[in-house]
């Protein structure tokens, strides 16, 4: 007789396992620890087999009739129903590795080394945060650009314009990786260009070159610490990254050729970066050398000389100054940029001392000491036009003739 589910409720567990039949190969094995297996018996090619269906309760009678219906029906098609439900789970496998998650944390893997310990968190944030939720578990290969976009609407709907384009451009770099590891066929980010939602450019708030002067002659009053005010006045002379300016070491100044050596390390691309020092930077460098030459960094902390100063140490000191919402330490990168410009410095010159990213990681690599003379004379002149605009005496170069 058919099975119920009254009497497989009843079903007991004894010693050993024992079964009880359905129809048509259907049968229930009951454990002696209590579990209930359903298992369907058959014959492919003269062999009788076993394929495991599912557990009673959480697959009822009902289902477990149905499961063996599709395999009877597959078997009349010639094919063996154990045999595909292992392809399956093989798929499912082959699927969860190859999922983009999967395939963008062993990118990941493979790219931090290059990075900085900050910038690749915030990439791995980025990853965790946008993408994974929404389509990391599906197969790589399998992700459409209407999915992808999907994820970009999200990002957008926070009115996060700038992210939403680093969530495509980091996706797209996930994509490319995937095709150069046989796992995609193509990368579907490119197909979104026209569909993000326009972003307005805002950039780092700096002052305009009029008002340099008015703020040299604020620095060079400035009451505060003497390291502050000369850490705005190399930051401004230098015109590096805030980062690489707190992180800087008496070991990268090199006084008597007037270079400071960033190793890659410290570097956004991790690339070395040579700074020319001016005049008036080897004079801020000598002025720190007296005052925290004992130290490991050019501007300790003053809680814990083992550590620099605080990200906010330049910030703060231009709030002080009246400065706040005018001007940031990253402005004086822009600000130099700009002037630069307007007084005919070659614009590689500039690109090269702004430690802007070089597309070819190999050439960049090559690449730092690149326009080195050049970059010399123009730090020089940069360094006096600081200094003119303080309301030093500095007699005004033209750098054309200056080498």
């Amino acid at each position: 007789m058919p099975l119920t589910d009254v009497a497989i409720r009843a079903a007991k567990p004894r010693e050993k396992a024992y079964k009880l039949a359905d129809s048509q190969g259907l049968y229930l094995e009951v454990m002696p620890g209590g579990a209930k297996y359903w298992r369907l018996k058959y014959r492919i090619d003269g062999r009788e087999k076993r394929l495991a269906i599912g557990v009673y309760p959480a697959v009822t009678l009902l289902a477990a009739r149905k499961a063996r219906d599709a395999a009877k029906d597959r078997l009349r098609e010639g094919l063996d129903p154990g045999h595909e439900k292992k392809m399956a789970k093989l798929q499912r496998s082959l699927e969860r590795e190859n999922s983009f998650e999967a395939v963008a944390r062993e990118w990941h893997e493979n790219k931090k080394s290059a990075w900085t310990e900050r910038h690749a968190k915030r990439i791995l944030t980025l990853l965790e945060r946008e993408l994974f939720p929404f389509i990391g578990a599906r197969p790589i290969g399998q992700v459409t650009a209407p999915e992808l976009l999907a994820v970009v609407r999200k990002v957008e709907s926070r009115n996060a314009l700038e992210l939403a384009r680093k969530v495509i451009q980091t996706a797209s770099q996930v994509f490319r990786y995937a095709i150069a590891t046989a796992r995609a066929e193509r990368d579907p980010a490119p197909d979104l260009r026209g569909a993000l939602k326009p972003r307005i450019v805002q950039h780092m708030q700096r002052i305009s070159e009029s008002e340099v002067p008015e703020l040299m002659k604020k620095v060079a009053a400035y009451d505060g610490e003497a390291q502050t005010r000369l850490a705005i006045e190399l930051l401004a002379l230098t015109f590096v990254r805030t980062a690489e300016l707190r992180h800087a070491e008496w070991t990268e100044i090199d006084e008597k050729r007037a270079e400071w050596r960033i190793p890659p390390e410290k570097m956004k691309m991790r690339m070395p970066h040579i700074v020319p020092l001016s005049k008036q930077a080897l004079a801020v460098i000598r002025q720190l050398r007296e005052l925290n030459g004992r130290w490991r960094w050019l501007f300790p902390s003053r809680n814990d000389a083992k550590k620099p100063i605080s990200e906010n140490t330049v910030l703060f000191a231009l709030y002080r100054m009246g400065y706040h919402s005018r001007m940031t330490g990253h402005g004086f990168r822009g600000l130099a940029s700009t002037i630069l410009n307007e007084h005919g410095f070659h614009a590689d010159w500039i690109e090269r001392q702004l430690a802007h990213s070089e597309r070819d990681s190999v050439r960049a690599a090559y690449n730092h000491a690149q326009y080195l003379s050049e970059r010399k004379r123009m730090m020089q002149w940069w360094g006096d036009y600081l200094e003119r605009a303080a309301g030093g005496n500095v007699v005004p170069g033209d750098f054309r003739q200056a080498g």
